[in-house]
């Protein structure tokens, strides 16, 4: 086991143990989980290269009625994790150590909602970190073949939420193309007037409805504190949509 620190989401309503020296949760993590709105009881929900699990130990907080699983290739990541489930009291969330390249075909059609974000590059440098390389670098497995996983593991109607870098949005449309509909499309920019370094995008497998782009959500005022819509989702677990 890595040494690790005792963290906290959303104003400390969440812990969440993370390793002191490699991959940590970024506020990514929050406002992907925030894109997730209405949860049946009982709907099982994926956070798929779950990671720190910063994103399912929000959903599990706001969902506790759902049943939420993790997969992440990082064994110590996954026994933080779990250990993170337990010190919240999240009986419904549990995270799972495996390699999404050797896919399990049980996996497929077995969730209503898929919740992922993915690694952000394929050529950039590696971190000498290991954890974080892992985290941050594509190996043997693209970003394509990442989201048609994720597609595979989605029942029918099922909805999924991707976070990744602006750029991205060709391959990311592309690869829903055909399978999905409803697709909405948040630009994430830092400040007002900057554009958008990332993209939030939800879409429903097998519907057919249009796609909509909506307004940006600026992260922080010119001083560099929250706006209020971020502080909302950051802090207090507000909705995205909302």
């Amino acid at each position: 086991m890595p040494e690790y620190t005792n963290d906290y989401l959303l104003d400390k309503q969440i812990k969440i143990f993370q390793p002191t020296n490699g991959y940590r949760a970024s506020s990514d993590a929050v406002l992907l989980s925030s894109a997730v709105q209405k949860i049946k009881s009982g709907e099982q929900i994926l956070d798929l290269g779950s990671g720190t699990g910063a994103i399912s130990l929000c959903l599990a907080h706001r969902f506790p009625n759902a049943i939420i699983s993790g997969f992440e290739i990082q064994t110590e990541l996954v026994k933080l994790s779990n250990m993170s489930a337990k010190a919240n009291g999240f009986d419904n969330l549990k995270y799972i150590n495996c390699d999404l390249r050797k896919a399990d075909t049980s996996w497929f059609g077995n969730f209503d909602h898929v919740i992922t974000n993915p690694p952000y590059a394929l050529d950039d440098m590696p971190s000498p970190n290991k954890s974080k390389a892992t985290a941050h670098n594509f190996e043997n497995f693209d970003l394509t073949e990442w989201l048609k996983l994720a597609l595979k593991c989605l029942r029918a109607q099922g909805r999924i939420y991707i976070i990744n870098r602006a750029e991205a949005i060709d391959e990311i449309l592309s690869t829903l193309y055909g399978h999905c509909g409803s697709i909405t499309i948040v630009p994430l920019c830092s400040k007002s007037g900057q554009n958008a370094k990332r993209v939030l995008i939800t879409a429903r497998k097998g519907i057919h409805t249009p796609t909509r782009i909506l307004p940006p959500l600026i992260i922080h005022k010119a001083d560099g504190t929250y706006t209020a819509k971020a502080q909302k989702i950051l802090r207090g677990g507000q909705s995205l949509f909302d």
